[in-house]
Order: C-alpha cells, then sequence, then structure tokens
C-alpha cells in the first residue's frame, strides 16, 4: 500500500521512483491507460507509463513492480522489461503477494490440478502462459521430464524459482529449457537450450491417441510435440478408413501415423526437415505402420509435383508452421495461407476432407476463413466443423492472443450421377 504524502503526491527516490511500503518499485499508468487492465487483459504497453513520474529507465530489466492507475490505486503486480513495446505482463492482480517459490508453487499446483482432471497420462502441457496466470512461460510434459520455454525476461529471471517450485511439485527426473525464437529476441534474451535439473534423454517418449511416439526436445520444433492438436488429430481419426492421405507438415508423424493406424489405405507424409522424417519413420516403425510412404521437401513445391502427377487425396492435413510471425508479415503471410488451400483443394477428390489450420495468433478466424473460402471457389465446399486447441492451452477470457490455434474441416461435394439427380 502506497504511502500517502501531505501534498496529496507520493515522495521520489533519489532514482525517480515513488516511494511505496510495497517491496516492489511503482510503475504508475496514464490518466485512462487502466481501461484494457481492469477489463481483464494482462499486458501493458510503455506508451501508457507516465514516465513522469515513474521513469521506466529507472526499472531493473526483468524485476517484478507494483502497477497503479493515475490516481494511484493498485491494480497488482507485473514483470517488467523497460526496454519493449509491451513492457509489463501482470501476475497478479493481488499487490500483497509476494512473487516467489510459493507463489509459483500454487500456480503450478492449480495449473497440474486441472491437467489431472482432464487426461489418464502425464502426457501434456503443464503450463500454457497467459491461459494459466504465466505470462511469457510455457511448460510440456512428458511423463518425467519437462520442458520449459521461457518468452519473457521476467520469467528467465525467475527460472530458478519456477525450477525450484517444479522440484518440489512433481519430483521430474530432468528439466530442459528450450528457449529460442522471435519473441526471445524481442524481450533481449539470447537462445538458451539447457538442463536446469536432473537428466533428460536425447529422446522423450509421448503417449497420444493409441501410439507410442519418440521426439527430440533439443532439435525438434519448439518443446519437441504439439499437444495442442490433441483433439483433432483424435477427431480425424473417423474419417481415416479406407482413404488416402496426405499430411502437408508431418513433423514426427503427430497426425499421419495415427491416421495409417486408423485404416487409411495409404499415407503420404511430407516435411522440409530430414531430421524430423527420420524420426517419423522410426515413429511408423514403432507403431507398425507400414502403409506410409515420406517425402523431404518444401511443402508447396511438393504439392505442385503431386497435381503434375495427377495424386489425389481423399483426406489432407493442412497444418503449417506460423506463417505470419509479425504483423509486417500479414499480407504475404495471408497470402500463402489462400495458396496452400488451393493446391490442397485441387488436390483432394470428391467426397475428400481437408483439415486446413493455423497457429498464428496474428490471423484471425475470420480471416483465414475469408482465404480458404478464397481458395475454394473452384469447386463445390462446404465447412463441416472447426477445430482449435486442445483444453491443456487454456484462453485467457480477455487475453484472445492466447486463443491463436484456428481449424476447419472441409467437405468437398460429391458430384451424383445424373439418374440420381433426376431422382431426387
Amino acid at each position: 500500500m502506497s504511502i500517502p504524502h501531505a501534498s496529496g503526491a507520493l515522495p521520489l527516490l533519489p532514482s525517480g521512483q515513488l516511494m511505496s511500503a510495497s517491496p516492489y518499485p511503482i510503475l504508475r499508468l496514464r490518466p485512462k491507460e487502466d481501461r484494457r487492465l481492469r477489463a481483464g487483459h494482462l499486458w501493458i504497453y510503455s506508451n501508457e507509463i507516465d514516465v513522469q513520474k515513474t521513469p521506466l529507465t529507472a526499472i531493473t530489466p526483468g524485476s517484478v513492480c507494483r502497477m497503479e492507475d493515475a490516481q494511484g490505486k493498485a491494480l497488482g503486480l507485473a514483470h517488467v522489461n523497460p526496454h519493449t513495446l509491451l513492457c509489463a505482463r501482470l501476475l497478479s492482480r493481488d499487490p500483497h503477494v509476494s512473487i516467489d517459490e510459493g507463489f509459483y508453487r500454487t500456480r503450478l499446483q492449480q495449473a497440474l490440478l486441472m491437467r489431472e482432471h482432464l487426461f489418464s497420462a502425464p502426457f501434456y502441457r503443464l503450463v500454457h502462459g497467459e491461459g494459466d496466470g504465466f505470462p511469457g512461460l510455457i511448460i510440456d510434459r512428458y511423463e518425467d521430464y519437462l520442458v520449459l520455454q521461457a518468452n519473457s525476461l521476467g520469467m528467465d529471471r525467475d527460472l530458478p524459482m519456477i525450477t525450484a517450485a517444479l522440484q518440489s511439485l512433481l519430483r521430474p527426473a530432468g528439466i530442459l529449457l528450450k528457449a529460442s525464437g522471435a519473441a526471445r529476441r524481442l524481450e533481449g534474451l539470447a537462445d538458451r537450450v539447457e538442463v536446469l535439473f536432473g537428466h533428460i534423454p536425447e529422446r522423450l517418449e509421448v503417449w497420444e491417441n493409441d501410439c507410442l511416439f519418440q521426439v527430440d526436445p533439443r532439435g525438434g520444433q519448439k518443446t519437441g510435440w504439439f499437444y495442442d492438436h490433441r483433439a483433432n488429430r483424435r477427431r480425424l481419426r473417423d474419417f481415416a478408413q479406407g482413404r488416402r492421405i496426405l499430411d502437408c507438415f508431418a513433423y514426427v508423424g503427430g497426425f499421419a501415423i495415427p491416421l495409417a493406424k486408423a485404416g487409411a489405405t495409404a499415407v503420404t507424409a511430407v516435411d522440409s526437415s530430414a531430421p524430423a522424417l527420420v524420426i517419423l519413420e522410426e515413429n511408423a516403425q514403432r507403431n507398425e505402420v507400414a502403409n506410409l510412404r515420406s517425402i523431404h521437401g518444401d511443402a508447396m513445391e511438393t504439392l505442385h509435383n503431386l497435381r503434375d502427377r495427377g495424386e489425389q487425396f481423399d483426406l489432407i492435413v493442412l497444418d503449417p508452421p506460423a506463417l505470419i510471425k509479425s504483423k509486417k508479415d500479414f499480407k504475404e503471410g495471408s497470402i500463402a495461407y489462400r495458396r496452400f488451400n488451393d493446391m490442397a483443394m485441387r488436390l483432394l477428390s470428391p467426397g475428400g476432407i481437408l483439415f486446413s489450420a493455423s497457429c498464428s495468433h496474428h490471423l484471425n478466424r475470420e480471416t483465414l476463413l475469408g482465404q480458404i473460402a478464397f481458395a475454394a471457389q473452384r469447386g463445390d465446399y462446404q465447412i463441416i466443423g472447426e477445430g482449435g486447441q486442445d483444453m491443456d492451452h487454456p484462453v485467457h477470457p480477455a487475453v484472445p492472443e492466447s486463443n491463436y490455434l484456428k481449424g476447419f474441416f472441409i467437405h468437398r461435394r460429391e458430384e451424383l450421377p445424373e439418374e440420381a439427380e433426376e431422382t431426387t
């Protein structure tokens, strides 16, 4: 709680910061800039800070600050990076809590309890950033092993406390930090891949949709696996029986192998990563899948080659990596989604199903649907379902950015014989 001053304003420390009884330095917002926070969002931008009263330059990068509105009323505690546009991420709306190991242990217990209600086996995303009250932190669980991504300076600084809380709660055999990518670069952080506790084998196992996979937590994408599509993969199995299947961004087989086991006549798995395809083929053998061929190559180029050879497929999975990584990529990335959907639809046989997905949070549902609609002008298509991220990727109700995964199940209608048309 702030210490009142006779003049009605808080006194200043030599650094220029406002004095407070709180152990954390104060950052005060400009007038009316608290509206997004009061509506439930967790992010604060540097142009919303009253830098005259509370200079950002006085804040230690990655530290916790007490956030206040223009009148000095507490809004909560946040991690702060004074050198970025998105300069603060709210950790708690209670200004009196301590951001320590106990704080993180409580949050982790809440996240764990929800997953234990949802899943019978310990293979899931344990922490999904803002959705679980950990802005900037991802934790995926592989039974006795945990893989972390720290995408904010504050979470990176607090990794020792988070690691200690995980050890006391889960007693893992190993904890790996796999932290890389554009989000860290924006925070001024270097890439880090290091074991924080215990040991991490070269391959980790995943049990999902009645299949056993191995993944590479160090050299693979993200933490090694994508739990977000679990439910979409399970749903697609219902369409696999007797179908020819094309998986355009197959990675290590999360879609391709369950579909092959579900009765597909043939599965073609395409990926630009040779190491990923090596693991995919090993996973196919592990699950006794023989009706699968892998193609190493660029996805768009491969789609063109398949079209030129006259190949068609009854079920196509189109799940590219994020094609829009920032707002400046929006136009080019949107067109890329249209082109991929157009090529996939050219390869889809009548009566077939296309599952088209996007993990770009800069591309909203309506824009993706618009690109699909543009591509669908060549034929007779209908959307028969939608899919999103599974329940271990909770969405914060006031942070739309946490709802990033969109997917559409698209059916190509079959042409009826003329006699059947006359009968109807």
